[in-house]
């Protein structure tokens, strides 16, 4: 048997024959024995030999994976704490709104948000009033006109995704208080704009202001309200918007076609009444912020952001207000502790803050919450939420597609109408020699052609909707003329005065003029306010209004009986069955029935889907949500608007088809959502 410790040593020789035999002198030491020149040495003056090359130690990576391990384990408790805590909070706050009841407080709140939801309503006919007459007090074309309608709608968009993201970040009262007031501020400057410049921008800002109105709205009274009273209520909630368009129509009515309830400072100050309308809109906006200010902040959107006695507080005050109203001032708010979720947001943006200058910290904060505003947009993506969003669009898109389709499709529908009933009574003159006759009458809807006037006098008198085709003025004299919708073409005009007329160069096409002279032109443009505000134009958006009243009652007294699901796809439909009466439209009284009935059956769709929205989102993302959603709204309406007005005097098959394919799209996928009557909110 072979030795193997001298196999060992004779291998050491071997290998020791180049110059170094004293190696083989020593036996062979253990691998953790030390030798004598270290021997007491400290472990850290050692030099470890990988340290040149850059390769960590050993023990440094037994406690780098050690701290790794640490570290994860205590992400892992905290995430399934936080889980657990976000698990419990939703029936806990369900739980406590229970016990603080359904009385004066939230009846308190539901007129203030119900005026602010009014406000938003008023928004929406303010400018389809004023535009008749604005567009003759500023000269507005028919482009700017266009224009005027389009950014009002692009800001109101633009207002909804952008305050809807902020106020599950900075608050749903503190959001709603701006909102309101930028409104406030810039629909006020927008009375007494003269240009038409300055009045477009102060239109914008006031319509970015109210576009943020309704996502706040519904989603700060919902969290005030327990489950079994959530649809009934958000349901009343929405006929303010009903009653900001009866209050816009009745008050456009009363004031806009009345001249002297105007004032003027000069010449060039004119306060006219349709500048005065627009200041009395203002009054739901101002009580809405007024009572908003006295209101509290929603206690759900202070749990999820982890600041848990000021919602203790405020859910205090909630049930003392119920039960000292109902005769039970004796019972006392029991609840000690709420869960609230884990939050670093806050505490990330205060150390942040800590530094630096005044605009450093004010950028670092701002900046901060626009970062934390995309990450609450961009998490609406995730697979839970993917397939219901991606629902919600579809019939949000379909339902504002057709309802502000043909929204704008009734009142011009209407005017084609009376136009056509206008056209048909002109009077047409033919080769007529006047001579030497003094017209002191009013021209209303005529055409002359090929006519002769000579030495006539024009003086004194309204021209209205007139047209000279092919004819001689030779000698005349006009004075003091106001004319609308009245043209020259082709005409030769000799040796003739006008003299303080507003007949300007546009009004004459291809004419010749001769020895013709222009005294004391009028400036500007003039307003008719008997011809340019047609009271049935009022009438028809009163009646409109009001005709949504009995689906407003019925949708809020089902909505938790039957579901949100039925109400949606049920009005839906019924809704695009009532599109196909729109073919039967032969007189300006037919259109306005069926736009009543239509506005009657469509809303409850409007109430399920409004109710549905806030309920299927967590709190923490439930204003950006929504407003992304209605921002979708304002978008569908902006399209359908170009396209319904694009077919008036065409054809009504196109329209009514757009509409009828849109409700039933949007119905049946409708019937794909889940039901939220007995959700609690996550």
């Amino acid at each position: 048997m072979d030795d193997p410790y001298h196999n060992n040593v004779n291998q050491q020789m071997t290998e020791g024959q180049d110059g170094y035999p004293y190696q083989t002198d020593y036996p062979p030491q253990d691998e953790d024995a030390a030798s004598d020149a270290t021997e007491g040495a400290d472990d850290d003056d050692q030099m470890y030999e990988g340290e040149y090359q850059g390769v960590p130690h050993p023990d440094e990576i037994k406690e780098a994976r050690r701290a790794a391990r640490i570290e994860a384990r205590r992400k892992a408790r905290m995430a399934t704490q936080q889980e657990e805590e976000e698990e419990n909070l939703p029936e806990q706050y369900e739980t406590i709104m229970e016990d603080c009841g359904h009385g004066r407080f939230q009846w308190m709140l539901f007129f203030v948000l119900g005026l602010a939801l009014m406000a938003d309503g008023v928004d929406g006919f303010v400018v389809g009033f004023v535009l008749p007459s604005a567009e003759k007090d500023m000269c507005i074309s028919n482009a700017d006109k266009g224009l005027l309608g389009l950014l009002v709608y692009v800001a109101m968009m633009v207002g909804a995704l952008v305050w809807g993201g902020l106020s599950d970040k900075m608050g749903r009262r503190k959001c709603l208080i701006y909102v309101l007031a930028i409104d406030l501020i810039f629909s006020f400057l927008s009375c007494f704009a003269q240009g038409y410049g300055f009045f477009l921008f102060f239109r914008f800002c006031s319509g970015f202001g109210i576009g943020g109105s309704i996502p706040i709205v519904y989603t700060y009274f919902t969290e005030f309200l327990q489950m079994d009273k959530r649809g009934e209520h958000l349901s009343w909630l929405c006929m303010f918007w009903m009653l900001g368009g009866l209050y816009a129509s009745f008050t456009a009515w009363g004031i806009i076609p009345h001249y002297g309830w105007g004032f003027a400072i000069g010449s060039e100050f004119q306060m006219h009444s349709w500048r005065l309308f627009i200041l009395v809109c203002l009054f739901p906006a101002l009580a809405a912020l007024v009572g908003v200010v006295f209101m509290p902040e929603s206690p759900r959107f202070l749990l999820e952001n982890a600041r848990h006695d000021e919602a203790w507080m405020i859910l205090r005050q909630v049930h003392d207000t119920n039960w000292k109203a109902k005769g039970e001032p004796e019972r006392v708010f029991t609840v000690t502790n709420i869960k609230t979720p884990q939050t670093q947001e806050d505490e990330f943006i205060e150390i942040q803050s800590d530094t630096g200058t005044a605009f450093q910290r004010w950028t670092v904060r701002h900046m901060t919450m626009l970062q934390q505003v995309m990450a609450n947009v961009m998490s609406l993506s995730a697979p839970e939420l993917r397939l219901q969003g991606l629902f919600l669009v579809i019939i949000w898109f379909c339902m504002a597609f057709s309802y502000h389709g043909l929204g704008v499709w009734f009142p011009d529908m209407i005017k084609y109408m009376q136009y056509e009933e206008y056209e048909s009574k002109v009077r047409v003159f033919h080769r007529e020699r006047v001579e030497r006759f003094h017209f002191n009458f009013s021209l209303v809807n005529q055409i002359h052609r090929e006519g002769e006037y000579v030495h006539d006098k024009f003086a004194n008198i309204e021209i209205k909707s007139v047209k000279f085709e092919n004819s001689l003025f030779e000698n005349c004299y006009f004075e003091d003329i106001k004319s609308t919708n009245t043209f020259f073409e082709n005409c030769t005009i000799k040796n003739t005065v006008f003299y303080n007329t507003d007949l300007w160069q546009e009004k004459f096409k291809n004419c010749r003029m001769e020895n013709t002279t222009f005294l004391h032109p009028k400036k500007g443009c003039h307003l008719n306010f008997q011809e340019e505000n047609d009271i049935v134009i009022y009438m028809v958006s009163f009646l409109g209004s009001l005709a949504v009243l009995p689906g407003n009652i019925i949708s809020a007294l089902f909505m938790d009986k039957i579901g949100r699901i039925r109400i949606i796809g049920g009005s839906m439909l019924a809704s695009s069955a009532c599109t196909f009466l729109l073919l039967l439209s032969f007189s300006q009284g037919a259109v306005i029935c069926w736009q009543c009935l239509f506005y009657a059956v469509s809303v409850a769709a409007w109430n399920g889907l409004e109710v549905i929205s806030v309920e299927l989102y967590p709190s923490s993302k439930r204003g950006t949500a929504f407003g992304i959603l209605n921002g979708i709204c304002k978008f569908a309406a902006i399209i359908a608007s170009f396209i319904f007005a694009a077919f008036i005097g065409i054809t009504k098959i196109i329209p009514i088809f757009l509409a009828f394919a849109a409700l039933v799209c949007g119905g049946l996928v409708a019937l794909k959502l889940p039901e939220t009557r007995e959700k609690i909110l996550s």
